[in-house]
C-alpha cells in the first residue's frame, strides 16, 4: 500500500510568529502506534507541515489534533502580542 501525504503551508504575519509556532508545535510528535509521521519546517513567514502515513483515517486524526494545537498557538500569539493580528479561522 502506498503512503498518503498531506502538505500544508500556513502563513503567519511575521517570520517571528512562524518561528514561535514552529518551536511550540514541533515538540508534539505523533504516537508511534498511529504510524503517521509529521514533519515541520519554517520558511520565513510560512510554517510548512507534512503528514504521511499508510491510512488516511489516521492522518485525519493527526491533522485534527494538529489544528487544535495550531489554533491554541495562534490565539496565544494574538493575546500576548501588542499588535493586532488578523487570523481567519473559518
Amino acid at each position: 500500500m502506498n503512503d498518503f501525504s498531506i502538505k500544508l503551508s500556513i502563513p503567519f504575519p511575521t517570520a517571528r510568529d512562524a518561528e514561535i509556532a514552529y518551536q511550540v508545535l514541533r515538540v508534539d510528535s505523533e504516537p508511534k502506534r498511529s504510524c503517521v509521521s509529521k514533519t515541520l519546517t519554517v520558511d520565513n513567514q510560512i510554517l510548512n507541515v507534512n503528514f504521511t502515513g499508510k491510512e488516511i483515517r489516521k492522518i485525519r486524526v493527526g491533522l485534527t489534533s494538529f489544528f487544535d494545537s495550531l489554533t491554541l498557538v495562534t490565539e496565544t500569539l494574538k493575546e500576548f502580542d501588542s499588535r493586532e493580528l488578523e487570523y481567519s479561522y473559518y
